[in-house]
């Protein structure tokens, strides 16, 4: 290894709040780097990248899953806890991953999915085995209710969250798809099995977990019926399962039995649909031995019209009226995580920008609002070079279960109009953050050279990282100087924040402040030029970051970011 590497920037400190100066990239493996040529991306692909990744500046590497599994919902689905899908490698493959990554100054955190397995896990073909074998109370299991499901909760998936086993003739709990039957985390038998595997995997140069749906692990044991809403045909038991009664004694007892050894040197991240900021504080205070930091949901809700599938423009007073209060909320107790697209998100510059005549401003005037904010910031896989949603023109296209099953139910039972439907699911639909990173313009977008798993971009002949590494204008080398801030200035990782303008509907604008140093941030969300109403002090200050080449005081042009500073009277 290099001296250039080993004395990279993205070393993390010692230090046991290193993560506050950190940044997090999140690879999903299916669709990032294929080395084999059978269309799928795998580790040894991503091993191949990593100087990529080296380059960009990050510090931790998110790996979606990569267990074995059936691949129902794309490995979030595992059926072997402690082996790796031949799909993406062996464990020597992982294990080489983590070397290099280690080598170049970087950490590796795992996806763990343990609300559920997959139907194929050995616990499950145990459990439903009989009624009476020794890990049937691994999983919920409930008699029928004259003649029907136990009771009427609705899957995330579509249809009913009960699926009746023929074996046994009891149903079954899955909060997402059938082939998903969730663990009972009652028994203390599942918490020890899964604790053994955590600390299986951190002995093996893991350096922490996100971990998916966590807040879900803890269900009303007496499982209510929920409310119905409207026209659903299922009730909504969220009520009784999002951070349900026992939630915060299993995660403490997780950081016991797991993280306590390893404490400071770990990241821990869980995902918590429907997490208030009161709820947050308590799961990422430090002093209660839980979590590193949560990723809450209610920002990337604010554009849905009481459905994902049902899509609304966003209002930019609701945005920051969000996350401000998370801002706030998190202020002296607890730590944020900032994110903005994910594998189960659309590409953000389509979402809240403008991937047309605007797409490299807008990228980088996104990037540049969020990360400037207090929190750990993530990217996901194509952020950094601004890669757009994808344009789907039929359902076969889809590959994502959810979606998938949308369109049937929405279709083959409501009745709707297919054209109505894919409407529907263009813009929020998960498969636009999964289709294959775009390295070159080449046939195969230098992801595959072969038949790709989904359809790749078309605009990867123009989108693609080949054309913006070292292009200094480039979307990429934007989110290189925008990391590099996070290292180099303590005012960003870990300065107060307070916002402006929140009721402006054009202007996002807040200031950091750090001892004597202060931040204005500001970023026009629109193609028409605005001046802020900000103290007119601040024409004087000093342009720290900007995604335009010159600098015009505080007037801000069409999708203008500026980061100004200057010293502040004590």
């Amino acid at each position: 290894m290099s001296t250039e590497l080993q004395d990279s920037a993205t070393v993390v400190a010692a230090n046991s709040d290193w993560f506050t100066s950190a940044v997090v990239y999140q690879v999903y493996p299916r669709s990032f780097s294929d080395s084999d040529g059978d269309g799928v991306g795998d580790i040894r692909g991503i091993i191949e990248r990593l100087d990529y990744l080296h380059t960009l500046g990050v510090d931790v590497v998110w790996l979606s899953p990569v267990y074995v599994s059936p691949q129902n919902d794309n490995g979030y689905d595992i059926s072997d806890y402690r082996d790796i899908d031949p799909l993406f490698g062996s464990l020597a493959d992982l294990d080489e991953l983590i070397a290099q990554l280690h080598a170049r100054g970087m950490k590796l955190i795992m996806d763990l999915v343990v609300n559920h397995t997959s139907h194929e896990h050995p616990w499950f073909l145990e459990s439903r085995s009989s009624l009476t074998n020794p890990k049937r109370d691994w999983y919920w299991w409930r008699a029928p209710e004259n003649g029907a499901e136990p009771n009427n909760w609705g899957a995330a998936f579509s249809g009913p969250a009960w699926t009746l086993d023929e074996t046994t003739g009891e149903y079954y709990l899955h909060l997402f798809s059938p082939q998903q039957p969730d663990l009972n985390w009652e028994n203390p038998e599942v918490r020890a099995a899964v604790y053994e595997m955590m600390n299986w995997w951190l002995d093996r140069g893991v350096d922490g977990f996100r971990m998916d749906v966590i807040n879900y692990i803890s269900k009303d044991p007496a499982l209510p019926d929920g409310r119905v809403w409207g026209s659903n045909r299922y009730g909504d038991g969220s009520a009784f399962y999002i951070s349900g009664p026992r939630i915060h004694e299993y995660l403490q007892e997780m950081h016991r039995e797991v993280f306590s050894p390893r404490a400071g040197a770990l990241l821990t991240v869980g995902e918590m649909p429907g997490v208030t900021v009161d709820d947050a504080r308590l799961f990422t205070d430090a002093a209660r031995d839980e979590l590193t930091m949560v990723f809450q949901f209610e920002h990337v809700g604010l554009d849905h019209d009481g459905s994902k599938w049902r899509p609304k423009a966003l209002d930019l007073v609701d945005l920051k009226q969000s996350l401000g209060r998370w801002q706030e909320g998190l202020a002296e107790r607890g730590w944020n995580s900032l994110y903005w697209s994910n594998h189960d998100q659309p590409r953000v510059v389509s979402r809240f920008g403008d991937d047309g005549a605007y797409r490299e401003l807008s990228a980088k005037m996104l990037a540049g609002i969020l990360h400037t904010h207090r929190g750990t910031p993530f990217i996901y896989q194509g952020e950094e070079l601004g890669m757009t949603n994808m344009a789907f023109s039929t359902i076969d296209e889809y590959r994502d279960i959810e979606a998938i099953n949308y369109f049937r139910e929405a279709t083959d039972l409501l009745g709707l109009p297919e054209h109505e439907t894919l409407a529907s699911l263009a813009q929020h639909n998960r498969d636009n953050a999964r289709t294959p990173m775009q390295w070159s313009g080449y046939p195969g977008a230098g992801f595959t050279t072969g038949e790709p798993w989904i359809a790749i971009n078309p605009n990867s002949a123009r989108i693609n990282a080949a054309e913006q590494v070292g292009r200094d204008d480039s979307v990429f080398e934007f989110y290189r100087r925008l990391i590099a801030l996070r290292h180099s200035e303590p005012i960003i990782a870990r300065g107060d924040f307070r916002m402006l303008l929140p009721d402006d509907p054009r202007v996002y604008a807040f200031t950091r402040s750090w001892g004597e140093q202060e931040l204005l941030v500001l970023g026009n969300f629109g193609a028409e030029p605005v001046e802020p109403d900000v103290d007119p002090a601040w024409a004087s200050a000093a342009l720290l970051l900007g995604n335009y080449p010159d600098h015009t005081a505080l007037a801000l042009r069409p999708w203008e970011l500026k980061v100004l500073t200057q010293t502040r009277a004590m």
